[in-house]
């Protein structure tokens, strides 16, 4: 019975230590309405440098709260320690885009994706979002 007992824990602890501690974005579709900071490099379509904190941490994660909810139609739906879930509603058609955010303060940085529900072709909307929020970020001087 110990032998059992110990030897579940052993493969437990395990289990446990192989599964990565790091936080993922759900991946791009196909399509190019999705930008991404963990999108492979090489693929134009959808990577997206993520935010690379320069001070504060906690600060810059306030300061892309603030520059999330300053941006029109947008609300933050869903919030932890380290994560962020934000939706952006289009004007005409009430088309609802996803932002989800990762802060990762141990490498000082915060990875970001920003994708269309519905659709094929976003006219690079989801893109420009995300430049915006660099570059208020940068106003903010909280990022690179």
């Amino acid at each position: 019975m110990k032998f059992k007992t110990i030897f579940y824990i052993i493969v437990m602890t395990l289990s446990i230590a192989t599964q990565s501690s790091e936080k993922q974005l759900p991946p791009c579709p196909s399509s190019p309405n999705c930008v991404s900071s963990q999108a492979a490099a090489t693929d134009a379509d959808h990577f997206i440098t993520p935010f690379k904190i320069t001070g504060n941490v906690e600060a810059a994660w306030a300061a892309l709260k603030k520059a999330l909810l300053s941006q029109s139609r947008t609300v933050i739906t869903n919030e932890t320690g380290d994560t962020l879930h934000a939706q952006a509603t289009s004007l005409v058609f009430r088309f609802v885009d996803d932002i989800d955010t990762i802060l990762d303060a141990e490498a000082k940085l915060i990875q970001i994706r920003s994708a269309s529900r519905v659709g094929y072709s976003d006219f690079g909307v989801n893109r420009k979002r995300v430049e915006l929020l660099r570059s208020q970020l940068q106003q903010a001087h909280v990022i690179e």
